[in-house]
């Protein structure tokens, strides 16, 4: 039985999801941060709606969007990050690009 949305089953619960990384940067040598979200619509599923939200060096500023240096990925444990609106993530996306455009 249908209670939500069509396609959306009853007990689904959609969750969004903040995952960062870090790497050295290509310029300075500085820690890269890059973020993505995804939305899981249960425990067992797999991420979808995957949307990166940017990548800025913490120490020159220097926005690299992938590590192109051999040298080691950080990726920490993504954190559930609530919204008021799962679906349309990209107002949080738009929000952190903002962001990092204010620190440039």
């Amino acid at each position: 039985m249908c209670t939500g949305p069509p396609g959306i089953l009853e007990g689904t619960v959609r969750r969004q999801y903040l995952h960062l990384s870090a790497y050295c940067c290509d310029k300075c040598k500085g820690p890269v941060v890059s973020g993505s979200l995804a939305v899981r619509e249960n425990e067992i599923s797999k991420e979808t709606e995957i949307r990166q939200v940017g990548a800025i060096c913490l120490s020159c500023g220097h926005r690299q969007g992938k590590m192109t240096e051999l040298g080691i990925t950080r990726q920490f444990p993504p954190v559930e990050w609530e919204s008021a609106n799962l679906i349309g993530v990209s107002h949080l996306a738009t929000a952190f690009e903002e962001m990092l455009n204010r620190t440039t």
